[in-house]
């Protein structure tokens, strides 16, 4: 498995991603299954249809239903649900510390209630490994703490030294993992996560640190929940000088259009966002002209596409005015056109990037569309 960097312009980096279920074209955008389906009623079938390169699904909440040992012995996610390209799973760190209603945090791990009925579940470091193993994904995520900002110094400080000894007990295990007989993915690659809040030093600290134990790729974890967009470009631009330049940069849970751009930018490789497809649902979509809200009363007699400069299904068979109708009587085709249409969107936005970037036009590209994405039609 390995990372090969083809082109930089300025920080911003093009790539591509050797895995064993296939090669990742990057800066890429990676689409969000969290159950191991894309919410709106969009199949793995459609995926392929969109341009989906990595579907990314969640560990926690496949641990809870159906099972991670159910999944094991359906052969793993990617004979679970039908997909052959490559699948990243989280670790359930994040879902830890914010879906369940008690937790307790030790050395160990972390104790916690299921978010669904109560029940009383232990994870750490080997058990998320273990979890993610049995799923088969093509990447496993290290587990971390998750801190939400504004957090103290005192508290962030400790939280990243924990990380790192849970991240050292990650890549053990997942090592152990991958050398048994029975594991059915055995070239599982691990990703380990940056944090230390908005804290620069912490964050500088922790990139360095985790930088020497030589891992598949480096997320930069624990944004976009709380601070400024202002203070999450400040804390890529800080650690990405200390990522290594032969991994990929994966930047956890981002974002809206501009905040890839800017991103991409300043020299990140990987996205993830679930915004895209809830957004969809609610007909909060995204084109090239800017963003478009298909519930609006002026779109009741539009005959024209979502977008006319668009080739996803929705806009190359229906009108305006017609998906707003379902949507307005809440049928289920209404959320999957609009899915279909926004997944479309930042699958081709990751595209455009890469071309931008192959001719060496990214700046260009960037001057043109980082405010005209942000507006509002």
């Amino acid at each position: 498995m390995a990372f090969r960097l083809l082109k930089t312009e300025g920080t911003a980096r093009r790539g591509e991603f050797e895995t064993v279920h296939g090669v990742i074209q990057t800066p890429v955008f990676m689409n969000v299954g969290t159950c191991a389906a894309i919410r709106g009623g969009v199949s793995t079938m459609d995926l392929r249809e969109i341009g989906c390169q990595v579907e990314l699904s969640n560990t926690y909440h496949l641990h809870i239903r159906p099972g991670d040992r159910l999944i094991y012995e359906m052969g793993g996610i990617h004979r679970f649900f039908n997909w052959d390209r490559p699948v990243l799973t989280d670790s359930g760190g994040f879902q830890v510390f914010s879906l369940a209603k008690l937790r307790k945090i030790t050395e160990e791990g972390v104790n916690f209630n299921s978010h669904i009925d109560g029940k009383r579940i232990f994870m750490g470091p080997e058990q998320s490994m273990q979890i993610q193993s049995n799923l088969a994904s093509t990447i496993a995520m290290a587990f971390d703490e998750c801190v939400a900002n504004p957090a103290e110094y005192r508290y962030a400080k400790e939280s990243c030294d924990r990380t790192y000894r849970w991240l050292v007990r990650c890549k053990r295990e997942m090592a152990r993992l991958n050398a048994l007989p029975e594991t059915i993915n055995k070239h599982q690659l691990l990703f380990g996560i940056n944090q230390g809040c908005t804290y620069e030093d912490l964050r500088i600290d922790h990139m360095k640190r985790i930088a020497e134990l030589e891992l598949d790729g480096y997320a930069i974890g624990g944004l976009a929940v709380g601070e400024t967009a202002e203070e999450m470009y400040s804390v890529i631009e800080a650690v990405e000088p200390h990522a290594p330049k032969d991994r990929p940069r994966y930047l956890m849970g981002v974002g809206t259009p501009q905040n890839i751009l800017e991103a991409v930018r300043r020299g990140v490789d990987f996205f993830d966002c679930v915004m895209p497809s809830r957004n969809a649902r609610h007909g909060n979509l995204f084109t090239w002209e800017g963003k478009l809200n298909l519930l609006n009363e002026r779109h009741k007699k539009d005959p024209r596409p979502i977008s006319e400069c668009c080739g996803c299904p929705a806009c190359r068979h229906y009108s305006r005015a017609y998906i707003r109708h379902l949507l307005k009587v809440d049928e289920m085709l209404g959320m999957r056109l609009c899915v279909l249409h926004n997944l479309y969107f930042y699958n081709e936005l990751a595209a455009k990037i890469r071309e931008a970037l192959d001719c060496g036009g990214f700046d260009a590209f960037y001057r043109q569309y980082v405010d005209r994405l942000a507006e509002r039609i």
